[in-house]
């Protein structure tokens, strides 16, 4: 902690080790500043040394002496060709001392080389990211890749954190095979990391690229169908059929439930419908979504992806299943929709309203919930700039406003009322957004009041765990899965 009479900022959220040169991008900063024995009267975020904007500043933190030294905001970030980033703060006391501090600095360097592939016309390169794979799953999804009536493509393979043994076994599935390449790291990066890790190496000869989970089962048709699908579009996708791991069908079709979406930029940003297994793309999309934004909580690459190709064009659909989603105990969703699903059929309470008040969840879906919609919608902004319509320009920028206009949040509230009109593919995530947003506005008024009692403030500390999903999301994943895997 700071000693009386020294000012200092302290940055609490990760910042990326690097970034590319020219890759423009929002991040999300949170920290706390301290004046000493005196308040801090003023707090400015400066990112190489030009002012970023602060959604909230000397906000409440009862972890700190002074009570009001919370801050957090979404920044743009532009690299330059070289050098690094440097981010410093200016903190400001209430009897006028003020001094500069670097919090933070990113490395500019360009990213992985891709590997090499020989030419190809109509080149597919398939990213599949991998970890501890199930063996049986892995050897049917390989050879339904292998199986594929569409043969112009190579796999490009990346193994994160898997152990020794497995990693061997994975070599030598397709070790036979020079149509696919295995390149490993060390340590666990995560699912979202693994596969921005593939798509990076994924060869330049490739002008069309698809992801590829380890343990589902494609159809042999998959990769034709899709080819033949994408048209003018810059994405396409198709259903899937849901299975148990002993190949008892779950569900037909994704869609049971919800509206599919795949024109509606808002209301992708608030809910995504494009399966990355599902997806094929075209290169340009890739070169727009490397690399991938960093935002609290759980990120979804599929989301991501998605998001780029409609912003820079438009995403195709073919409605019909192309291959079998494999639910198992190590399924990021299914599993999640599965105890969800046992514990509404048991009547047992939703962990969310049974272990956190009522605040703290509203904390977190600010945090969790509007938060990392902000970083996604103002990167679309900076490095789809040049491709951009008007109108989904327009919808970006409403989105945004929604955090700080009453008319857009006011917007914001009505657009959930699309459900009338059988438009229900967010299922209402607006409305958990928008109390994140209440929280959010109620913290700075309270924290604005002078001498209001600090038992009243509302903490704005980072919400730990940092976990969140919204409500109608979450119903309808346990409605969709079924309980008795």
């Amino acid at each position: 902690m700071p000693v009386d009479g020294e000012l200092r900022a302290n940055l609490e959220s990760p910042l990326p080790r690097s970034l590319p040169p020219r890759a423009a991008t929002a991040l999300f900063c949170s920290g706390t500043a301290s004046a000493g024995a005196a308040a801090v009267r003023d707090l400015r975020l400066l990112v190489d040394g030009a002012a970023a904007p602060l959604a909230g500043a000397r906000m409440p933190r009862f972890d700190m002496p002074c009570r009001r030294s919370g801050f957090w905001g979404v920044i743009p970030v532009r690299p330059g060709d070289f050098g690094a980033v440097e981010l410093t703060a200016m903190v400001t006391s209430e009897d006028g001392r003020q001094a500069e501090q670097s919090i933070g600095r990113i490395d500019v360097a360009p990213l992985p080389d891709p590997i090499g592939a020989e030419p190809q016309d109509g080149l597919i390169a398939v990213c599949m990211a991998t970890f501890e794979p199930d063996l049986e799953l892995l050897d049917a999804q390989l050879e339904s890749l292998r199986n594929q009536s569409d043969t112009t493509w190579l796999c490009v393979i990346s193994d994160a954190g898997s152990s020794e043994e497995r990693y061997e076994e994975l070599l030598e599935r397709v070790a036979d095979d020079r149509r696919f390449v295995v390149s490993r790291e060390p340590e666990q990066i995560g699912f979202y990391r693994n596969f921005e890790r593939a798509l990076q190496l994924a060869p330049r000869e490739a002008e069309l690229v698809a992801l590829c989970d380890q343990d589902d089962v494609w159809y042999p048709e998959k990769l034709a169908v899709l080819r033949a699908s994408l048209g003018g579009s810059a994405l396409v996708y198709s259903d899937s059929r849901l299975v148990a791991r002993d190949g008892r069908v779950l569900s037909g079709t994704l869609w049971r439930g919800r509206t599919n979406n795949w024109g509606n930029l808002r209301s992708l940003l608030f809910a995504n419908t494009v399966t990355g297994a599902a997806a094929l793309f075209r290169r340009e999309v890739l070169e727009r979504a490397l690399p991938f934004p960093d935002w609290p909580g759980i990120e979804f690459h599929d989301h991501w992806l998605a998001l780029v190709a409609l912003a820079v064009g438009d995403i195709s659909y073919v409605d019909r299943p192309l291959y079998d989603y494999v639910q198992h105990s190590g399924a990021i969703l299914g599993k999640v929709a599965l105890r969800d699903a046992a514990q509404r059929q048991n009547g047992a309470p939703r962990p969310a309203r049974r272990l956190l008040p009522r605040m703290r969840r509203w904390r977190a879906a600010y945090f969790i919930g509007w938060i990392p919609g902000e970083v996604r919608a103002r990167t679309l902004l900076l490095r789809c700039e040049d491709l951009l319509t008007p109108r989904k320009r327009r919808a970006l920028e409403r989105h945004l406003r929604a955090g700080h206009s009453v008319w857009g949040f006011a917007w914001l509230v009505l657009r959930p009322l699309r459900a009338l009109l059988g438009r229900n593919e967010t299922l209402g995530a607006e409305w958990d957004v928008a109390l994140g947003i209440i929280w959010s506005a109620l913290a700075g008024l309270l924290a604005g009041i002078p001498y209001w009692p600090d038992r009243w403030l509302l903490d704005t500390r980072f919400p730990e765990p940092p976990i969140f999903e919204h409500q109608g999301l979450r119903r309808w994943r346990s409605q969709v899965y079924d309980p008795g895997l």
